[in-house]
């Protein structure tokens, strides 16, 4: 069986596959039937061990649009508020018949757990692990820029992107680097030196401490939430003083090239790493990565369960 648990199982046509498939969603999706056959009779669940909006209705829509049964098991309301181990939750999701698994959990490695195990047979999706990674966010996110950057869908070869803020705490910059410097894009990390991880060094991409001199060179920036419920210590000084410096306001917008485009996986701190009308401005996508994020989950779905289940993602 496959999964999708990390942007290191993919290699870059398997990547591109899923653009690619995408695409066609999309297509599907804009049509006067937004609803495909393809995976009736499967039951898809979503166990949501961390609170989430986007990610969560954004697979559960994906899956209804392919016509498979969805069930929501979140840790509120269920026995995982009660202790209840992830193993006896995967053997529960067992029993039930599930197809296909939608991960969040706050433990980084738990949809690996989940899926190296003999605890269950369907295919696990990670949907965000700890400060680990989000892979389907990180595809979302190329195929945004795939979609805005590049001609009719092409390479992001020499494409400049910029991924600005909480480096250290964000699963989805993890993810994307990793993404978007496999498709041939060069990334540039820009952070105070206390909100990076320790071996960044070692990641393929640059680094900058300033934020303005990197702006105008960039074809798409990413501004990262500042995890602030993810933080025990102080990584800066005040939100004024970080927004001073690394936050994305109308001036400094004012500076990016005519096509760039401005990226955020959401939710936002409106004010703190972005402002509002830039949130809001005509270069923002931020929205549309939403409504990409369900073709893109569709197509995911689509691989790992349907029509070429053995194409993506790794083996367990």
């Amino acid at each position: 069986m496959r999964h999708l648990l990390s942007i290191s199982d993919l290699s870059k046509d398997e990547a591109v596959l899923i653009l690619d498939t995408a695409i066609e969603m999309a297509r599907a999706s804009d049509g006067p039937m937004k609803k495909l056959p393809t995976l009736r009779g499967r039951t898809i669940v979503n166990l949501f061990a961390e609170d989430s909006t986007r990610t969560r209705i954004s697979f559960e829509a994906a899956a209804k649009r392919l016509s498979a049964d969805v069930i929501n098991f979140g840790a509120k309301g269920s026995s995982l508020s009660k202790g209840e181990s992830l193993k006896d939750t995967a053997l529960t999701l067992q029993a039930m018949g599930a197809d296909a698994v939608i991960i969040r959990h706050g433990a980084s490695g738990a949809p690996v757990r989940l899926a190296d195990s003999a605890w269950m047979s369907g295919s696990v999706i990670n949907a965000g692990d700890g400060t680990h990674e989000h892979p389907s966010q990180a595809l979302l996110d190329a195929f945004t820029i795939r979609k805005h950057c590049t001609k009719s869908g092409g390479d992001l070869a020499g494409l400049r992107i910029g991924i600005v803020g909480d480096v250290l705490h964000s699963r989805v910059a993890r993810s994307n680097v990793l993404l978007l410097s496999l498709l041939g894009a060069n990334v540039t990390l820009i952070a105070p030196p206390t909100l990076l991880p320790f071996g960044v060094e070692s990641w393929p991409v640059d680094i900058s401490y300033d934020f303005d001199s990197v702006l105008p060179s960039l074809d798409a920036v990413m501004m990262l939430r500042v995890q602030q419920e993810r933080m025990s210590d102080l990584f800066f000084p005040n939100a004024r003083e970080y927004s001073r410096y690394f936050g994305l306001n109308r001036d400094r917008m004012l500076t990016m090239k005519p096509n760039s485009i401005v990226m955020h996986p959401g939710p936002m701190n409106r004010g703190l790493e972005i402002t509002a009308d830039v949130a809001d401005s005509a270069r923002s996508v931020i929205v549309e990565q939403v409504s990409n994020g369900v073709s893109v989950r569709m197509a995911i779905l689509y691989l790992l369960l349907a029509g070429a289940p053995t194409q993506i993602g790794a083996n367990s």
